[in-house]
């Protein structure tokens, strides 16, 4: 009776063994569900109920907040159904995806189905080495998504499964010369443009922080008809943290300074579209500039959407660099056009 049972018992054991052994084999990286909660944000400068800044009405946003330790570091995202729906990459090698909820006035009230999934390489196992999997940027299109990566310099492409996302089934050439990118400053955006303008939808890259010579920031061109290296004029010391394009064929970044001066500020700033173009030197004039005196924090993701009446919306989230010290936040404008 006791040898029956103990060979029942590792009869079972054996069979516990071989259920697990293939995900250890392959590295699987599961979808983890992580509890958010948010806290409302009614004013973006602190202690006035202003709305307008210029040509940005502020609608609202959200302290977010997650009892989970692999929760923060988010460095960009973008919708996958107007203002709800959304993917996103971490710099420390995690997707994010959730679900914007809204009140009965459109404004953001919390985070909804939040879920990570650690990034794999091409056997399926998760990357642990956080030079491998510095993710920056993203653009999404037509199921794909395209990511950036500094550190390890390189703009890589990923099917969207918000179930299992894999490992990426194509490298793309960034056409800025490798030896000019700066190994924490790289490709922070990567955005589609207008796939009616000049450039057909093509990728446009734009690093962070990778100065020529001229001490402009280093840029380019990557699909579409005229690809190509181009600059962004960089003046007050502002870095590139992201961008999206504007319905007109505007490019619109988002910019982040810190100084111990001047502390941290953050600023949205609109690149004529025809100056997208190899060769070029692109800028254009500041829309919004915001200091501590705002709630801002180290603002790192942007994104552009078209809301239900018709408004043009932009959206910013905020890296906290897993810091006690440093907020993730979720920012909701109008971007009024007149």
């Amino acid at each position: 009776m006791r040898a029956g049972a103990n060979l029942r018992i590792l009869a079972l054991g054996i069979a516990a063994l071989l259920a697990i052994v293939p995900a250890i084999a392959f590295g699987s990286s599961p979808v983890e569900p992580v509890a958010v909660s948010a806290r409302p944000i009614s004013q973006f400068r602190i202690g006035h109920d202003e709305k307008q800044f210029g040509p940005l009405e502020f609608v609202g946003g959200l302290e977010l907040i997650s009892p989970s330790r692999d929760f923060g570091g988010l460095s960009a995202f973008r919708f996958l159904k107007a203002g709800g729906d959304f993917i996103g990459v971490a710099d420390t090698g995690y997707w994010f995806l959730g679900t914007v909820a809204r009140d009965a006035d459109r404004r953001p009230v919390g985070v909804q189905n939040f879920r990570l999934q650690q990034m794999v390489d091409q056997s399926g196992q998760p990357i642990d080495e956080k030079w491998e999997v510095d993710a920056e940027g993203l653009a999404v299109q037509d199921g794909i998504a395209t990511v950036g990566f500094e550190r390890n310099h390189r703009v890589a492409q990923f099917n969207i499964d918000p179930s299992d996302m894999k490992a990426p089934f194509k490298q793309l050439d960034f056409l800025v010369p490798a030896q000019e990118l700066r190994q924490n400053r790289g490709f922070e955006t990567v955005a589609h443009a207008n796939a009616n303008g000049q450039h057909q939808g093509g990728l446009v890259v734009v690093s962070e922080q990778s100065l020529d010579k001229s001490g402009n920031i280093y840029a380019a061109i990557i699909g579409g008809p005229h690809k190509g290296v181009f600059t962004v004029k960089r003046n007050d010391n502002f870095d590139i943290t992201d961008g999206a394009f504007l319905p007109d064929g505007d490019l619109l970044l988002l910019e982040r300074s810190f100084t111990m001066a001047g502390g941290l500020k953050m600023r949205l700033r609109r690149i004529h579209g025809e100056s997208v173009e190899k060769g070029a030197i692109a800028d254009g004039p500041v829309l919004l500039e915001a200091d501590m005196g705002y709630q801002i924090d180290n603002m790192e993701g942007l994104d552009v959407w078209t809301r239900d009446d018709g408004a043009l919306m932009v959206s910013l989230i905020s890296d906290d660099n897993h810091s006690i010290l440093q907020r993730n936040l979720y920012l909701e404008f109008i971007l009024h056009q007149d």
